[in-house]
């Protein structure tokens, strides 16, 4: 049972975007030297991102420029962005872990996660950019009660990125002190600070290009390694699996399905979770805003499939690699004992790799890609959260639309460094805790709170406000509360002797019952307010198909 609960753990590390799991890949890391090489070149990287931060700045006039760049990103640009959200210090790190110990099994699961791309790309990119402005409440909201579903909306959207900034953070920290040698408080300082910098003067302008030259980066660095690593083998990959499984434990085992399928209610569950919890992030919901119209959002979505595809396959294929170059050099383990532990955690295969074929100055160079890759994804999810509150509650339910437009950038600011100091404080506090239930509990809420109205409010008519607000909360409180009866919470962290509920996952048991109850709860809905929101079908309809009346790009 341990042993399935530790490849699911690596088989979710590998797929979740942005560090996600980057902390349990880890573990609570032991502080390496200090590595200068690494901070000589993420020092660069911060410059530069500063100077684009300075550039923003001057560019950011108005709510649409902060919350989404104006609407000016083109479709190239976005899906680049995009792409930056999801080839994470992870991916990078778990992904090739799992090929390294387990072989197909990792790259099983890398094209699993492409199933999540079609989704967002047939049924949600174009209607996401008609019918929304700012935010993931904009759409939810088009035909129901604004104040109702907002609150319930920006609150769902605030829940997600609260989590997801948790687990960032927790990641930086565990990272950056395992390739940086910096203590773990001040890893996590930085990140906050830096995050706030990017957001409060840059907006989704600077947020925009630190992920595309972050996404840059580490196309270019993998490539770069994959190159560097093939040379060994003559540039053939029939050389690469013959001698991996020459050297591997397992041998020819490693060329077919591995035990990750052992407990396959979770692995579905996971699945789920990651398919639709996906396209519920609204840190990445919000990125279809930034383009002026749906063909550049379909474009965006073409753009980051090829490039997270990509840069999937290469991370497998270092994976593959490290097993001969990496596995069978003593000076990569504890007491050079190849069938001992590997220094640095059984996540670093790729991180050795670097270092073996490119020597320290690359190490450092992939070492600051992969704290970049954080640095991005919060500044994405800040952003998010910011939009939430000041849109959504306070210019939208508080203000009731009368909010002007320089008392909604100041909040949006404010909000923006509560958020920063609220993440610094959490990340330091859940520095030595098990953060994998925080990431099932993520993704469960995004699938089974948000995905659910989302995908109703636009497709079908008789969605209700009060089947939206009901369903929502079921989906909520049920992701929740099957999270925390599970094992990782109930036995883990509570200390119970048996976990109430079996599995590990929500997905397939919360999102099913959020579509139920908003299903039931709006059939059985005869009120005026109903009628009202089922009327306003045919022009939500009109306006998702042509994109008549929707935001336009500004001006600059």
């Amino acid at each position: 049972m341990t042993h399935r609960k530790h490849l699911l753990g690596a088989a979710l590390l590998a797929l979740a975007s942005a560090g996600a799991f980057a902390a349990d890949a880890v573990g609570v890391a032991q502080k390496q030297p200090l590595n200068m090489t690494a901070i000589g070149m993420f020092f660069v990287f911060v410059v530069a991102t500063m100077g684009i931060t300075y550039w923003a700045a001057s560019r950011t006039k108005s709510t649409a420029d902060f919350y989404t760049a104006g609407g000016g990103i083109t479709g190239f640009q976005n899906g680049l962005a995009i792409a930056g959200d999801y080839m994470s210090a992870a991916t990078l790190l778990g992904l090739s872990a799992m090929t390294f110990s387990k072989g197909l099994d990792g790259f099983i699961y890398a094209i699993g996660f492409f199933v999540g791309w079609p989704v967002i790309l047939f049924l949600m990119a174009e209607r996401l950019r008609n019918l929304g402005k700012f935010t993931f409440a904009d759409i939810a909201s088009y035909r129901l009660d604004q104040g109702t579903i907002r609150t319930f909306a920006a609150f769902g959207s605030l829940t997600v990125v609260c989590f997801y900034l948790i687990v960032q953070m927790v990641g930086a920290g565990q990272l950056i002190k395992l390739l940086f040698g910096l203590d773990y408080a001040t890893a996590v300082v930085v990140v906050g600070i830096l995050m706030v910098i990017y957001v409060t003067f840059g907006g989704m302008i600077a947020t925009t290009w630190v992920q595309i030259i972050k996404a840059c980066l580490m196309l270019f660095g993998g490539t770069v390694l994959l190159f560097l690593s093939m040379s060994e083998f003559g540039f053939s990959l029939e050389t690469v699996a013959k001698k991996a499984v020459e050297v591997h434990k397992d041998g020819i085992k490693i060329m077919g399905p591995g035990s990750l399928m052992a407990d396959p209610v979770t692995a579905v569950s996971l699945s789920l979770g990651l398919v639709f919890g996906t396209a519920g992030l609204p840190h990445i919901m919000m990125r279809f805003f930034t383009v002026p119209n749906a063909k550049e959002a379909r474009k965006s979505v073409f753009v980051a499939s090829g490039c997270i595809g990509y840069f999937f396959m290469v991370v497998c294929a270092l994976g593959l690699i490290a097993i001969t170059i990496v596995g069978t050099n003593p000076d990569f383990y504890e007491g050079g004992n190849t069938a001992g532990k590997m220094i640095g955690g059984g996540n670093m295969p790729v991180m050795h790799l670097s270092k073996a074929v490119g020597g320290n100055l690359f190490l450092g160079f992939m070492s600051a890609v992969a704290f970049a890759t954080i640095l991005a994804v919060v500044s994405g999810l800040a952003l998010a959260g910011a939009s939430a509150i000041a849109h959504d509650i306070y210019a939208r339910v508080i203000c009731k639309g009368t909010a002007s437009e320089t008392q909604e950038m100041r909040v949006s600011k404010i909000a923006t460094i509560g958020l920063g100091v609220v993440a610094v404080l959490l990340g330091i506090l859940f520095e030595k805790q098990n953060i994998a239930f925080l990431v099932g509990l993520t993704f469960g809420i995004a699938a089974s709170t948000n995905f659910p109205i989302l995908i109703l409010s636009m497709y079908w008519k008789g969605l209700t406000t009060r089947g939206a607000l009901l369903g929502g909360l079921a989906g909520l409180i049920s992701a929740v509360t099957f999270v925390v009866l599970s094992k990782a919470v109930w036995v883990v962290v509570l200390g119970n002797a048996e976990a109430i509920f079996p599995y590990e996952q929500p997905a397939l048991f919360s999102m099913p019952l959020a579509f139920f109850f908003t299903w039931l709860f709006s059939v059985t809905d005869s009120s005026a307010r109903a009628k009202i929101d089922k009327a306003g079908f045919d022009d939500q309809y009109v306006r998702s198909q042509t994109g008549i009346g929707a935001a336009s790009a500004s001006a600059h």
